[in-house]
């Protein structure tokens, strides 16, 4: 096995990941298929990075003559994009920004479509955490107005969400101070009160809170219906409930919104067998995985959030053979 971990630095917007493929179609620079595989997962602190390092054991072990490099990046649309540039092969991604990569709709892209991008499997559910100082004095996400708020990582699903979950609490852009971070980051300035909270997008329980919960009291914001509402007409997120037996310090569930961690392959680089092993590998040897997000990955709910993505066609194969219905 030869699993061998690399950072890279977070580009500073996906724009400029893009920025040498020009907006209208085309899907990068193409190439062949290989099964030298780059795997864009998300930052250190959160579940995508140590998830992708399990996931590239299993795929090693399991789908021959493949090689999984997983990388730390900044998460959905830094992986997106650069699968679209031909620079990686497979990567996570949050369901609504993939759906709003292939639909030209991702921010400051001038209508450029992800197009060989094809949907492996949804994962697991992944909450929005508001997470404040419990002697903050916040109480609400509207009280947040004029604070400073980790808002993620430049290009990051979380940063999608976070705008999200602040527009429909009537907080403009001018109304706060964002912070651009990522979770580890974020949670550290939280604990120093160099930030007054941080939002982010991740499965439930995440070993970041855990561990800064060890250190300093802290506190989970819900959200109302109405504002839980707005968010849900205006992304791709969905009402969810944190369950109060997440974290030690939760009391009650905490309401909030949530969307789908899903894996996506390259069309270009990834050959149709290839990502029928890793299909297969992925549910086949799920009970490996160590994460408690492990357990939430079946194939009853492999097509959660897919919308408009394509299915890859090795994964395609997978579910047409396992019977699982398609969108």
């Amino acid at each position: 096995m030869n699993i061998r971990r690399m950072t890279v630095a977070a580009i500073a917007a996906l724009a400029l990941s893009l920025s040498a493929c020009g907006s209208g179609g085309g899907s990068g620079d193409g190439g062949e298929t290989t099964n030298d595989l780059t795997f864009g997962t998300g930052g250190t602190s959160g579940t995508y990075y140590p998830l992708g390092g399990e996931l590239a054991t299993i795929f090693e072990e399991n789908v021959d003559g493949t090689s999984v490099n997983y990388v730390e990046s900044g998460a959905s649309a830094e992986n997106l994009g650069k699968i679209y540039q031909g620079e990686w092969q497979l990567g996570f991604t949050q369901s609504d920004t993939a759906n709003n990569a292939v639909q030209g709709e991702l921010e400051d892209l001038d209508g450029t479509k992800i197009d060989n991008v094809g949907w492996i499997a949804s994962l697991y559910p992944e909450a929005a955490h508001i997470i404040v100082r419990e002697d903050s004095g916040i109480e609400s996400v509207q009280d947040l107005k004029g604070k400073k708020i980790a808002v993620g990582d430049a290009g990051s699903g979380t940063r999608a969400i976070s705008d999200a979950v602040l527009d429909a609490a009537n907080i403009g852009e001018s109304d706060y101070t964002p912070e651009i971070t990522d979770f580890g980051a974020s949670t550290d300035m939280l604990a120093d009160k160099q930030i007054d909270a941080t939002i982010f997008v991740v499965g439930t329980p995440v070993a970041g809170l855990t561990q800064l919960a060890a250190t300093t009291d802290v506190k989970l914001l819900g959200l109302d219906e109405k504002t839980t509402s707005a968010i849900e007409e205006n992304s791709g997120a969905e009402s969810y409930d944190i369950p109060a037996d997440a974290y030690d310090f939760l009391e009650e569930d905490v309401p909030t919104v949530s969307v789908f961690a899903s894996l996506v392959a390259s069309t270009d680089q990834v050959s149709e067998d290839t990502a029928y092993g890793m299909t297969k590998a992925l549910f086949e040897h799920s009970d490996e995985i160590t994460l408690d997000v492990g357990k939430l990955i079946t194939k009853d709910s492999a097509m959660l959030g897919i919308g408009d993505v394509p299915l890859h066609p090795g994964a395609q194969k997978y579910y047409d053979e396992e019977g699982i219905d398609l969108p």
